[in-house]
């Protein structure tokens, strides 16, 4: 072995006893450090280098991880990963366009049922999910649901993990509105997003076009008043009289709302609650790290709860997740399985979910143990948020027109058109029947 190569294989961690660099007289071969390493079921074909779509961080340890499970997978696979950040709201039409031309990035790190747009255009992935069960399983249902396509036993994504989006709060914001804890019903919800907004420190939650925070939010009020775009047949019911009683309900609740929430991104909200404009938001683990970083004060007075229960009687949470899928158009599906497969490798995952800091919640049964959820009480609550959450399509699929659904706003903006004025409410909820029933003809 070269002395480039003992250094290589070091670096990767990965002690290789006797290695040989065995040359083939006949054939020509060369077995190299790097593929002597790469201890996978999916072996990269030679010479494969993979570009990657994913969306931005909200916390740079996480990507700071994720980058280094990158090069070491570069260092143990000899395999060249060229990550593309993405703004959230991007991802989406950008991986439709490259599904639509046939080119692009090779892998898509994508929300919610992005795969179910365009699931013919995507390499099937059901002997990974397969291996990764039997490795580190079973996967939570909700990663089952996303992950096949619909239908049918194949999987076209790997949920390779979830965004839990849950309350995150200033204790002093609600003890300043006379609040003891967060409401654990949806009408005490209300009553205290009334006394923080009397008390100069209101609830802020997007009802612009935000992918995750946005999306989320709207989704639980919908749900836990008994009210869905669809039911299990996939048949639109969007117009309800438990839809009516949740858009009334939003309505209300807007009004003791931070101004300027109808026009919030998936940033604006962490930047209200920094700045102290806001007591009360929905969010990812991704303010909390923030501020024991950079404002230790709001750290220690900031905690986290799970969504009030409505009118239904159980939980109605609706959280992100994260698939990761292949465009059959790439020259190199194996490594791109290889690196799925990579990824799940213990010594990366677990180090990935540390350094997310609760940010990312696994989809698998082993990992679910991972410290981070237990270290600081303050992140308990995202440990469920995989095995909790409904999926988009609710009731119905969760297939290509709950993903059109979704991408298109049409709950959300059923919601913000109501809550604005800009709609009565029941020519807001007429105008979701209308586009839910054009995506679900």
């Amino acid at each position: 072995m070269s002395i480039a190569e003992k250094t290589k294989a070091m670096r990767s961690g990965v002690a290789i006893a006797g290695l040989l660099v065995a040359v083939s007289i006949a054939g020509g071969g060369v077995t190299t450090a790097a593929q002597a390493a790469c201890d996978l079921q999916f072996k990269p074909e030679e010479g494969a280098e993979l570009t990657m779509l994913r969306w931005k961080r909200f916390i740079q340890s996480e990507e700071d991880a994720f980058m280094k499970i990158v090069e070491n997978f570069k260092n143990d696979c000899g395999v060249t990963i060229n990550v593309q950040n993405e703004s959230l709201d991007d991802v989406q039409p950008k991986a439709s366009v490259a599904a639509n031309v046939d080119q692009g990035p090779d892998m898509v790190w994508g929300l919610y049922s992005l795969p179910h747009l365009f699931p013919n255009k995507l390499v099937d992935v059901t002997d990974v999910a397969d291996l990764l069960a039997e490795k580190y399983g079973p996967w939570v249902p909700s990663a089952v649901k996303y992950g096949k396509k619909a239908g049918t036993d194949e999987w076209i994504d790997i949920p390779i993990a979830y965004n839990g989006n849950y309350i995150n709060y200033r204790k002093s914001a609600l003890e300043k509105a006379g609040v003891d804890k967060v409401p654990a019903t949806t009408d005490e919800f209300l009553e205290a997003a009334r006394k923080m907004k009397e008390a100069g420190m209101p609830v802020g939650m997007a009802l612009g076009h935000a992918t995750g925070d946005g999306n989320a939010w709207v989704h639980w009020a919908l749900w836990a008043h008994g009210g869905s775009l669809v039911d299990e047949n996939d048949q639109v019911i969007i117009n309800s009289p438990e839809t009516k009683q949740a858009v009334e309900y939003v309505k209300e609740l807007y009004g003791y709302m931070a101004p300027g929430v109808a026009a919030w991104n998936d940033s604006n909200n962490n930047k209200a609650f920094m700045s102290g404009e806001v007591g009360m938001t929905n969010n990812g683990a991704s303010i909390y790290p923030a501020a024991k970083k950079d404002s230790p004060e709001i750290a220690e007075d900031m905690d986290h709860a799970a969504w009030p229960i409505g009118p239904v009687g159980k939980p109605t949470e609706f959280h992100i997740a994260y698939p990761m899928m292949i465009f059959t158009y790439s020259k190199y599906p194996n490594a791109a399985k290889g690196f799925i497969e990579y990824l799940f490798q213990p010594e990366q995952y677990d180090m990935w979910l540390q350094a997310a800091v609760a940010y990312l919640t696994p989809p698998l049964e082993k990992y679910e143990s991972n410290s981070v959820f237990t270290d600081d009480p303050k992140l308990s609550v995202f440990a469920d948020a995989a095995r909790n959450t409904l999926t988009a399509g609710y009731e119905g699929s969760v297939g290509e027109k709950a993903a059109s659904a979704l991408a298109e706003f049409i709950v959300l903006d059923m919601f913000a058109n109501a809550a604005t004025g800009n709609m009565s409410v029941d020519d807001a909820i007429a105008q979701a029947e209308r586009q839910a029933k054009r995506v679900y003809r």
